[in-house]
């Protein structure tokens, strides 16, 4: 985190010397500040995706490829504030019930068609069909046409965090043609068609997701602010490659075989900040955790997840993740500091405790008899899989007897889904808009780990239909005691990521991951 304070610091200072040379400038620095259009960008990614289709998975690697691609009726700028996309505008009711929006106009499919109101309600119908936000909290609603260009959503009591649950990108609110909605099956989408910068051309599995620029996209003029704003898109073709080794990656943005590198290891960061050829992009990205598996083994007992909490030690799992106390920050709260609405000083005290003690006592009290602990982990992953160990090393110290398993990205989100495969499997969350949106925290979403809370079910229904912030700043307080004490998941410590580009590239954003309309190579 100090280390990316003396970047912005330095940042600041270079711009601030740039405006004290004068206000004439050269005619070849008016022509570096040309818009540049054309070629491509060839982006080595650490993960492959599951699926394309946005609803059906909370892969990162889907939502980071296909948010180019969908886009929806409302979005996040770069503070987490509500903005709209493909509605032109909304408003809510006075009593809560009613949201309704109406559609900007001449928005076109990558198939050439024209966005309605009837593709809008046939793509809100299925995800309040398909997704765990949709099902827990639009199950009652419904979405109807007023007119050629506007679409009423009626919820059955009033619901506060509606716009942000429509707005967020994971398992995103994606609009596409009704025609491709009624044709999806069980296993998603047959095609992606939506209306973003960039359109769908090819996925090769193990290789590469090939888009290419939509000539016909309609962008706002609105300033370009996290997911929301202008969306230009400058390169023509956009190649994510998928590079699971962490030193290829590493190697070709060094060599520009790319131009974009994500999830570079923390230990190389100085060495590619001493080459004029890579810039590095530190973005704050969440939290990692274990997540426990409490459908099935051992976990299931309270005092078994309260036994590992007792034992952890955050700051060497930290360390080992991330090589540098620049790139982490111990961190007990679900929201970060920043996000003054909702930050709660709620179950520190139980927080990074190290107290192996403790530890062996809850696990006797939960009966513990040398049963094989498995933690799934995948090197595709580096900081997950360093965490990994070293929670293997740690639970070992108190006595468990713990097997590491580990796959690709792809296995582990697959064999997460099996209660009888694993115990504990290692991963990372973003930094959400509002409490409802961490998957770990209810019982109704049935998100692998399986949390089943009433109290903490309780909670959640009483935070979305607060009457106001401060009702719900209340009732999450109580949210983060629970779950201390409930144990879902234990947080490790708020993280960041590294993404390097090669010198030329311009633009690249961060929310939750890269954005690359906007992004020019010069």
């Amino acid at each position: 985190m100090k280390k990316v304070s003396f970047l912005f610091m330095a940042v600041l200072l270079m711009f601030s010397l740039a405006a004290c040379s004068g206000e004439e400038k050269s005619s070849s620095t008016k022509e570096k500040e040309k818009e540049v259009f054309g070629g491509e960008l060839k982006v080595a990614y650490n993960a492959q995706p599951p699926t394309l289709d946005p609803l059906l998975t909370t892969a990162v690697a889907t939502r980071d490829i296909q948010r180019h691609v969908f886009e929806t009726l409302v979005t996040f700028d770069q503070n987490f504030g509500i903005q709209p996309m493909l509605a032109e505008s909304y408003e809510v009711s006075e009593d809560g019930k009613t949201i309704t929006f109406k559609l900007r106009e001449g928005i076109k499919f990558h198939n050439g068609e024209d966005m309605d109101v009837e593709d809008v309600i046939a793509s809100m119908t299925r995800w309040v069909k398909v997704t765990p936000l949709g099902k827990s909290y639009f199950a009652d609603a419904t979405f109807t046409a007023e007119g050629d260009n506007t679409v009423v959503l009626q919820l059955q009591q009033p619901l506060s965090t509606a716009l942000a649950m429509l707005a967020d990108p994971g398992q995103a609110a994606v609009i596409t043609p009704k025609e491709v909605n009624e044709s999806a099956t069980e296993k998603g989408l047959a095609e992606f068609i939506g209306t973003g910068p960039y359109k769908f051309v090819e996925w090769k599995t193990d290789q590469h997701v090939y888009l290419e620029k939509f000539a016909d996209y309609k962008s706002l003029e609105t300033k370009s602010s996290g997911l929301a704003g202008k969306k230009a898109g400058y390169v023509d073709d956009i190649y994510f490659q998928f590079v699971t080794d962490a030193s290829t990656r590493l190697a070709g943005i060094q060599t520009g075989e790319y131009d974009i590198a994500n999830a570079i290891p923390f230990d190389n960061a100085e060495q590619l900040e001493a080459s004029g050829d890579v810039k590095n992009h530190i973005d704050h990205n969440g939290f990692n955790g274990v997540v426990f598996n409490k459908k099935a083994r051992f976990f299931q007992d309270v005092k078994a997840r309260q036994a590992v909490n007792a034992a952890l030690d955050q700051e060497e799992i930290l360390m080992a993740s991330f090589t540098n106390d620049n790139f982490y920050e111990l961190e007990h709260g679900l929201m970060i500091k920043d996000q003054k609405d909702w930050y709660s000083d709620a179950g520190k005290d139980q927080y990074n405790q190290k107290d192996p003690d403790k530890a062996k006592k809850l696990l006797k009290e939960a009966g513990y008899n040398k049963e094989e602990i498995i933690i799934l982990a995948s090197r595709d992953y580096e900081d997950h899989y360093n965490a990994a160990v070293v929670v293997q090393q740690q639970l070992e110290k108190i006595g468990m007897k713990v097997k590491l398993d580990v796959y690709d990205w792809a296995t582990v989100l697959q064999k997460r889904n099996d209660p009888n495969a694993y115990d504990i499997f290692v991963t990372g969350f973003p930094t959400e808009p509002i409490p409802a949106k961490y998957v770990f925290l209810d019982s109704v979403t049935q998100w692998p780990g399986w949390t089943n809370s009433p109290e903490m079910d309780e909670l959640l229904d009483k935070i979305n239909t607060a009457s106001s912030q401060e009702e719900a700043k209340k009732y999450f307080d109580e949210l983060q005691e629970e779950f201390y004490n409930y144990l879902p998941i234990i947080k490790f410590g708020n993280k960041t990521t590294i993404t390097s580009t090669r010198s030329n590239i311009e633009g690249m954003g961060f929310l939750q991951g890269i954005t690359l309309w906007n992004v020019q190579k010069k």
